[in-house]
């Protein structure tokens, strides 16, 4: 079983929150970066399927990565993903039987559950805890540290899902026969 997800990594400040005295103001200067976007599938033993571009991740850029990752497989497998437009696209769609025949299939989490998504907590750690201020001095060192993260995963960047108990495990819902 493989969670699937994509995400995007890039120089722009994020803050979710944040306070600062009252009366004082805090000021952010905007600006745009280029982009490094992820798609990603992951295993609970930290196998890690991984695509990236600076381009737009797309339905057609979804399906082709799937194509490939069916070559690869050796037995029956589910990707689950989010509800996203592009896995719900017509061609996407279309795909899926083809994907089926191969013994890959597609399990669709239920609308506003990103915490089911194993991959978010990649995307997480990636951001807020294995990625350094000092990654950000540029895109060219950003994109080094990101990709030395996805090549390093399960080596020296190690996800224990043996921690998240509270999640079943989608296995022995599925009925292959």
């Amino acid at each position: 079983m493989y969670y699937g997800d994509q995400s995007g990594f890039c120089l722009d400040p994020y803050l979710p929150y944040g306070w600062q005295p009252k009366g004082e103001h805090v000021r952010i200067c905007p600006k745009k970066s280029k982009r490094l976007n992820v798609l990603g599938l992951l295993s609970r033993d930290n196998d890690l399927q991984v695509y990236s571009t600076t381009g737009t991740i797309c339905s057609d850029l979804m399906i082709a990565f799937l194509d490939d990752f069916a070559t690869q497989i050796t037995q029956k497998t589910v990707v689950v993903l989010d509800n996203a437009p592009i896995h719900h696209s017509e061609e996407f769609e279309n795909q899926m039987a083809i994907w089926q025949e191969k013994d890959l299939y597609i399990f669709f989490l239920p609308t506003y559950s990103p915490h089911l998504n194993l991959i978010e907590t990649l995307w997480r750690k990636s951001k807020y805890e294995w990625l350094k201020p000092h990654h950000y001095q540029s895109f060219e060192i950003l994109t080094q540290a990101v990709e030395n993260i996805l090549t390093n995963l399960a080596k020296e960047f190690k996800i224990d899902f043996s921690e998240l108990k509270h999640f079943i495990d989608c296995k022995t819902s599925f009925n292959f026969s």
